[in-house]
């Protein structure tokens, strides 16, 4: 027996939400487009990732390779190239993957069915519901952190959504307040209302759609919802970036290790367990692990803190010119600034 999670008409709630959609929504380009592999593009990109950023990120994508094929053909190094500053570069390198398998599984074509979509690398629940939705009009709802949000206040449903197992019921909640709306719009009415109204801190009751429905609302109890018990532990990690300037040109090196920044390039990097204040610490790790008989002159360090999910990046780039440079290891190359 299905539990029902709603405590009014599903077909008000959606008639509500689809018509506050249709006055307010923002004027995207994979909104005005059925074709799968431009929804899945933004989709991608738009993962961790506001819509201001990733905006201009799909525009050069599509531009660079309008079709699954030229993506499928292009290099790793072009594609990540154009992802530079966009972060989290496995969504890149699973994207590449992905359109390589539906050029040699899929005869270039997307598959039009739920099943076959969550076969491609990189597509889970979420990413195959919304290609499903909103290029092939599949009675499917995506259920993400807006959604998530959404619902847990309108409904007052009070489950942890850190759980797996909460999934299932806020997908079966989601799927009834559907009702017989397009799927297409509905979902992207949801999670238009949770980014631009029903957002995590302050959200903007008075003139959400919903506001009447909403039992959070009724009750003054908005910041009580979703329900999330899992603590995320934050890490601190320093990174200590050497920039070493001989005549014009400055030391590189390609990444290896098999992490996130795979293949990208950057300056000879330490990391330490505490932060370094003292440039003469630095100078001493060069000169063990990066160059010889280096006549080093420090000239500046620059600070920056980058605040992931579950670290904090106390990153230092530590900047020294010198007359020459010999390294001592063959990874390094000395590139033109």
């Amino acid at each position: 027996m299905q539990t029902s999670y709603c405590y009014f008409e599903p077909m008000i709630i959606s008639d509500l939400l689809l018509q506050w959609y249709k006055n307010n929504k923002r004027d995207l380009p994979w909104r005005n487009t059925q074709d799968p592999y431009s929804i899945w593009i933004s989709e991608i990109i738009l993962q961790q990732t506001r819509v201001a950023q990733g905006l201009p990120y799909y525009t050069k994508f599509i531009n660079a390779f309008p079709t699954i094929n030229e993506f499928s053909n292009a290099s790793e190094d072009e594609i990540l190239k154009l992802w530079q500053g966009l972060g989290y570069y496995s969504r890149a390198r699973n994207m590449h993957k992905a359109a390589k398998y539906i050029v040699q599984n899929h005869q270039s074509t997307f598959p039009n069915n739920i099943t076959d979509l969550l076969k491609i690398p990189g597509i889970g629940k979420y990413t195959a519901n919304a290609i499903g939705s909103m290029a092939f009009d599949l009675k499917v709802v995506v259920v993400d952190g807006n959604v998530y949000r959404v619902i847990s206040r309108l409904l007052a449903i009070d489950e942890d959504i850190s759980k797996n197992s909460t999934y299932s019921t806020f997908y079966a909640a989601a799927l009834q307040l559907m009702n017989n709306a397009s799927p297409a719009e509905f979902n992207q009415a949801m999670m238009e209302l949770g980014a631009l109204i029903c957002t995590p801190k302050s959200p903007n009751c008075a003139i959400c759609p919903l506001q009447i429905l909403c039992i959070a609302n009724s009750k003054h109890m908005q910041t009580a919802f979703p329900v999330n018990l899992k603590k995320v532990k934050i890490k601190n990690r320093y990174f200590n970036y050497v920039v070493l300037i001989a005549n014009n040109r400055t030391l590189v090196y390609q990444r290896t290790n098999n992490d996130i920044w795979k293949n990208l390039w950057e300056f000879p990097l330490f990391e330490t367990p505490n932060p370094i204040t003292n440039p003469i610490e630095i100078i001493a790790l060069i000169n063990e692990n990066v160059v010889k008989n280096a006549n080093l002159v420090f000239k500046e360090s620059v600070n920056f803190k980058h605040v992931l999910t579950h670290q904090n990046i106390f990153a230092t780039f530590w900047v020294f010119t010198t007359t020459k440079v010999n390294p001592l290891e063959d990874k390094y190359e000395l590139v033109e600034i």
